[in-house]
């Protein structure tokens, strides 16, 4: 396929945080279960995607409050993976993503050098930034929620980042992952991450998991950032 002309390779390299790798423990508060998860090496966006980012790809953007530095929102899971792909074929990089629109069917190729959602447990992971903390500092500090969002998104980056450097990853926006919650119970529903402008603080943390249809549910608190597998 074509490339996109003005994708700017060196600003997206510019917005790759490399995250080392690890192991996260999970908890799921409605089954009553713990687990541990073994984290390779990769690297995520700082920020959610901008509208600006979006809009370069898909030509498109559908998000409820508009501005180039606000993080999209209004987006389904498909539509996130769909971005993912876009964006590697921009690259010059291998798609992670097989699509079926006729039959919901996505498959992921996990070995691809193209830009993916983090699994959940890679999200949280690169959230708590190697520690056990609920969150990573005072949440008027990190975080954009009911208390201090003026009822909106808002612009990326302007909180204080998690150690790793890794902003946003509290609240301003839900961030769709890669998962599949329970598939016994909910289907395909895709997992969701981190909390959004119009949360209580209690809702605002690196543990709470939320799902929902990965084709139909789109919502002005829910965008998403991308990884990629580490090239180090």
């Amino acid at each position: 396929m074509n490339t996109i002309k003005n994708i700017d390779k060196k600003g997206i390299d510019e917005l790759l945080v490399n995250i080392p790798m690890g192991t996260i423990d999970m908890r799921d508060d409605r089954k009553k279960e713990t687990w541990s998860v073994d984290i390779n090496s990769f690297e995520l966006f700082k920020f959610p995607i901008t509208q600006q980012l979006y809009k370069t790809i898909t030509n498109e953007n559908p998000s409820a409050f508009k501005g180039d530095r606000l993080p999209v929102e209004t987006v389904s899971w498909i539509d996130a993976v769909n971005f993912c792909n876009g964006l590697s074929r921009s690259l010059g990089r291998e798609n992670c993503y097989m699509i079926d629109l006729a039959t919901e069917k996505v498959s992921l190729n996990s070995i691809a050098n193209g830009f993916r959602l983090p699994t959940e447990a890679e999200w949280q992971y690169a959230c708590q930034a190697g520690t056990k903390d609920i969150r990573y500092g005072d949440l008027n500090e990190v975080a954009w929620f009911k208390n201090n969002s003026n009822d909106r998104t808002q612009e990326v980056g302007q909180k204080k980042p998690n150690k790793w450097g890794l902003y946003d990853m509290l609240g301003n926006v839900w961030e769709w992952c890669s998962d599949i919650y329970d598939e016994t119970v909910y289907g395909t529903y895709r997992v969701f991450r981190g909390g959004g402008w119009c949360d209580q603080e209690r809702s605002v943390m690196a543990t709470t998991r939320r799902r929902s249809h990965p084709f139909s549910f789109r919502i002005d608190d829910l965008g998403f950032r991308v990884a990629t597998n580490s090239r180090k």
